[in-house]
């Protein structure tokens, strides 16, 4: 399902809801074990794990911090990402857990479409990741909700 995308200023604020059928344990695992990290979203390094610690973000021209915004154990990571910030929480239920991914992206580019098809292709790689199996990153499938996104995106200009 495509992220809700609302806008914000001259940006844009995009939601991202999953249901998992793991528990918040599992989950929060997922977004904060380097170990299980890397199987879903590798660019990412957890170095200082509490609100004003740092994450890295390591890419092919080379890696930075992002500083932790916010953070409550097994229920909120909140961190700078680019110009915004991106931001998980972690809800409870009967059968396992919700998971809601908030991006904010204060300045439309060119690059926008690009990172919310990116998150969309990650938290499927999560649900992936999460159910023992291992995913590459499907390129067709990134291109396909990218084309989307540059639709979803032009709405809100």
């Amino acid at each position: 399902m495509q992220a809700a995308i609302e806008k914000e200023g001259i940006g844009i604020i995009a939601r991202f809801d999953r249901r998992f059928n793991h528990s918040v344990e599992k989950v929060w695992g997922a977004l904060t074990e380097n170990d299980k990290l890397e199987k879903w979203m590798s660019n990412l390094e957890m170095k200082d794990l509490r609100k004003d610690g740092n994450i890295q973000f390591n890419f092919n021209d080379g890696s930075f911090d992002m500083k932790i915004r916010d953070f409550r154990e097994r229920a909120v990571l909140g961190y700078e990402w680019g110009d915004g910030w991106v931001r998980f929480e972690l809800y409870p239920d009967k059968d396992g857990c919700s998971l809601v991914l908030t991006e904010s992206i204060p300045v439309l580019n060119q690059h926008t479409s690009k990172d919310l098809a990116g998150w969309h292709v990650c938290l499927d790689r999560l649900r992936e990741a999460l159910a023992g199996r291992a995913m590459d990153f499907p390129m067709d499938v990134w291109e396909r909700w990218h084309e989307e996104y540059i639709r979803a995106v032009k709405r809100m200009g």
